[in-house]
């Protein structure tokens, strides 16, 4: 554990929930300041509790984003949500993000389940560039009556619109404390980790509604050679019909998701990729304990 540089120095773990689709990941990469969680129109693209690490000179925020809170479906959807349960406990501090232009109808019962947290509670009204300034005060005035916020702060994760605020408001409330990680930490989460998820980003994103989120992605293998990362990786679906979709015509689609993929894990990586996808089927994954921690989650659990 590093110490911090003076007195005055705050550190804190930060849980960031919300309801699918709230902007919750794109909040994470913008504060601070590079993509580690996917971001996607499709909801519950985030799976595991993404850790990333704002470092400034006021102190050091190490936040924890979590899957969108919603009812289970599936195996899959439980695991998501022992992950934002694990998230709540042991924290200085929670933000709850809010689509600003969005009444859904679930938000008041996830304020009830979180409003009495022992930590701060600040609510971010996410996405207010696409609101009139009047309409951006009276949502205000709609949510302070819901609970008692030790801030409400809106903001544009998409635009950087008010996140300056945003962290002064954070640092305001986080506790004096050592800084937990090195200057140059920004993630936890491995290369890997990273690699797989850009991959399963792109392929979300050229999809659109063809294939549900029901994807995973497992990376083969990731060796250095002569200055290029060789990965080869493959995209799990559990339907044949989405296999012939991911594949495209020719194998067009699956190339674009490689083009596509292969530039921004040459950007994380600052070097040339190599990229060999393949696509398989395994039928009804996110009901199978055993496939949901051969496709890499549930780190750590034993039988």
């Amino acid at each position: 554990m590093i110490q911090g540089t003076n007195d005055n120095f705050k550190s804190g773990f930060v849980t960031i929930v919300g309801l699918p689709n709230a902007g919750k990941s794109t909040l994470l990469n913008a504060l601070v300041g590079q993509k580690i969680a996917i971001t996607s129109k499709k909801p519950q693209t985030t799976r595991d509790a993404i850790r990333g690490v704002l470092h400034t000179d006021a102190g050091q925020a190490v936040f924890v984003d979590t899957p969108g809170v919603n009812k289970p479906a599936d195996k899959l959807d439980e695991y998501m949500q022992r992950e934002v349960e694990s998230s709540l406990t042991g924290i200085d501090m929670m933000l709850l993000v809010v689509d600003i232009r969005k009444k859904h109808r679930y938000i008041g019962n996830l304020i009830d389940r979180i409003k009495d947290s022992a930590c701060p509670l600040i609510l971010v009204l996410n996405k207010v560039d696409s609101l009139a300034t009047k309409d951006v005060f009276e949502a205000i005035d709609m949510y302070r009556k819901m609970a008692d916020f030790a801030d409400i702060v809106p903001v544009s994760a998409k635009t950087g619109k008010n996140l300056d605020e945003l962290i002064k408001v954070i640092f305001d409330h986080l506790p004096k404390g050592p800084a937990y990680y090195d200057e140059e930490t920004v993630t936890d989460q491995t290369e890997r980790q990273v690699a797989a998820e850009i991959i399963r980003e792109k392929a979300l994103h050229l999809l659109g509604e063809e294939v549900p989120y029901g994807l995973a992605v497992v990376i083969d293998q990731m060796k250095y050679r002569r200055g290029l990362a060789d990965i080869q990786a493959t995209i799990i679906c559990d339907r044949e019909s989405h296999k012939k979709i991911l594949i495209g015509a020719g194998g067009a689609m699956i190339r674009e998701i490689g083009k596509n993929a292969r530039f921004e894990i040459e950007k994380m990586l600052e070097t040339q990729v190599y990229l060999k996808l393949w696509v398989k089927v395994s039928k009804k994954w996110r009901q199978s304990d055993y496939l949901l921690k051969d496709y890499g989650y549930r780190k750590g659990e034993q039988d």
